[in-house]
This record gives C-alpha cells, structure tokens and sequence, in this order.
C-alpha cells in the first residue's frame, strides 16, 4: 500500500471510530457508568444497609452524627423500610423518590437542614408520623394531606412556617400537632377543621388573637400558647368541653372571660406573665405542705379571678383579694 493510500486509510478509520462514539453517546443512548460509579453505588449501598436494624418488627433506617447532607440513590434499594431515623446528619434535601418507599410508617429527619418537602411526600398513603422538626422549612405542600393515615406532625423549631395549606384540614387521622417556634401571626383556619386534632402547640409564635369558633376543635385536650402576644381570649373557649391543659405564660392577656369557670374538664392552666388588670392573691393553704406545690397562677388562681371580676361587675380595677 502506498504512503498516500494508507494514510487516507488511517483517517477514514478514525473517522468511523469517532461516528461511533457519537452514536454511543448521542441522544436517546445511556452512558454506561464507569468501573468507579458502579463501585461508589455498591459502596453507598452497603453503608446504608450497615445502618438498618429491626424494631419491635419494623425495618428502621437509623442514622444519627454523621455526614449525610444528600441521600444517595442506592437507597431505593431499600424501599422495604418502615421508618426512616436520621437525625443531626446536616440533611439538606428529602430526595424525591421517597415517595416509593410505600411501606414508611414513620419518616423522622429532624435536627438537620431540610429547607423543603418534596410533594412526593403525599405519596405515603401509610404514612403515621412525620416529624421534620429543628429544620429550615419555609412552608408545607399541600400534597402532604394525601398522607391519609399520618396521626402526628411535628414542625416545631423551622422558625420561618408561616401557614399552613388549607388542604391539610383533610388529615381525617392527625391527632398531634407541633407548631411551636415559627412565625404564626395567625391561627391557620386549616387546623380549626382538623376533625380528630387532640393536641396542638402553638408557643413561641407571634400569635395575637384566638379565632372566634375555637370551639370548633371539639376534640381538643391539649393547646400550648405561651410566649405569643396574645390580647384577650374568646367566649368561644368557654365552650371547649374536652380541653383539660391550657398554657397561656407570657402573652399580653389582660383579663381571662369569665365562661371559663363552666369548663369542667380543665385540669391544668397557666396564666404566668401576663399583664391581668386584677391583682388577685390567693388565700393560704390549711395544709402548709401543699403551699411549695401550689401553682400561683394556675386553675385556682383562674377560678378566684372570675370571682373577683363577678364581685366587680367585670370592672378591669385594681383589686386585692385578701386572706
């Protein structure tokens, strides 16, 4: 072969090979991973299963003081899992595919810095308890009230909630609800029609008033409202025949309605650190021992202030009871 017909040779077969590689690679045609990618995927795999171990029957993922800000894509594998534990691991991000992990009966990724919920999350039809507490979230998706078996929802600690999406009043089962230490300027009316809701902390918000129809929450036991600015309370709280904890510590109330004495069910209240327009001292205790358990602005404190206010006519005057 001549030196002019071999080298029209060697570019027509380096011609051929670099069509080839496009064909390989073009569009439509999946890059085969490298050794080191199918090694790291292994790698990731048998790490995560090192972290998994059974529970009173449940195949739980525990993670705990590690570093885990992405979750990899090898725990797909994994879709057998009830409950995912991962905690304080610098968590940045849900992965979207959590929603093929239709056996989650309990998803806790909180102390970590999960800024969204992916709306896969409506996905878990099974789905008891989501706790994503101690994170950056700045607001929950609406997809969330498909999760129609979830009970508990823990978001206290995000700082930045705001509100709530009114579909979440759809959450037939939810009984357990922390809101705690967001920026609530208001009660999300999705709450007031959560239908079977027994327990709900509201505290450390920016919370200035009750609505009107609380009394609505027929089921409720439990409400924590300290540190808000809250002003005065509604007569419709008067009409809450379950609630037996009432936490009201450091708000702005002034005077407390005088219904609350028909609430019989009441068992725990706490007005500390309130600017009440009554003084009230409370009358000694005939056994001196209890006095150390006494709680000075508790039930009986609440039920000697209505008396006072009766005794006045509801005058907001400076008054003392005396022993």
């Amino acid at each position: 072969m001549s030196g002019a017909v071999a080298a029209a040779a060697a570019l027509w077969e380096e011609k051929i090979k670099k069509e080839t590689g496009r064909r390989a690679t073009g569009p439509g045609r999946r890059r085969r991973p490298s050794g080191l990618a199918v090694w790291q995927h292994r790698a990731a795999g048998a790490r995560l299963r090192g972290k998994e171990l059974t529970l009173e029957g449940r195949a739980v993922l525990r993670i705990q003081q590690e570093d885990w800000k992405l979750l990899p894509d090898a725990l797909q594998q994994m879709t057998h899992l009830h409950e995912w534990q991962i905690h304080r691991t610098g968590l940045e991000t849900i992965p979207q595919f959590v929603g093929k992990f239709d056996n989650l009966i309990v998803l806790d990724v909180s102390r970590n810095s999960v800024k969204e919920i992916p709306k896969e999350i409506g996905e878990l039809t099974r789905l008891r308890e989501l706790n994503v507490s101690y994170n950056r979230l700045q607001a929950v998706p609406a997809e969330l009230s498909s999760c129609q078996s979830l009970e508990k929802l823990e978001l206290a600690v995000n700082r930045n909630i705001a509100d709530l999406p009114q579909q979440l009043s759809q959450l037939r089962k939810l009984y357990h609800l922390d809101l705690s230490m967001n920026s609530f300027s208001h009660f999300p009316s999705a709450v007031l029609d959560m239908p079977a809701l027994e327990w709900l902390d509201m505290g450390n918000n920016s919370l200035q008033e009750l609505p009107a129809d609380i009394a609505r929450m027929e089921k409720l036991h439990t409400i924590w409202l300290q540190r808000n600015n809250i002003t005065h309370l509604p007569d419709a709280i008067g009409k809450m025949r379950n609630l037996s904890t009432l936490v009201l510590t450091s708000n702005k109330l002034q005077n407390i309605p005088v219904c609350m004495d028909q609430m019989s069910n009441l068992r725990f209240v706490n007005l500390r650190d309130n600017p009440l327009q009554l003084h009230v001292t409370l009358p000694p205790c005939i056994n001196p021992e209890e006095e150390e358990d006494r709680e000075l602005f508790g039930l009986e404190f609440m039920l000697v202030y209505i008396q006072e206010l009766n005794r006045k006519g509801f005058a907001p005057i400076e008054a003392e009871i005396t022993p």
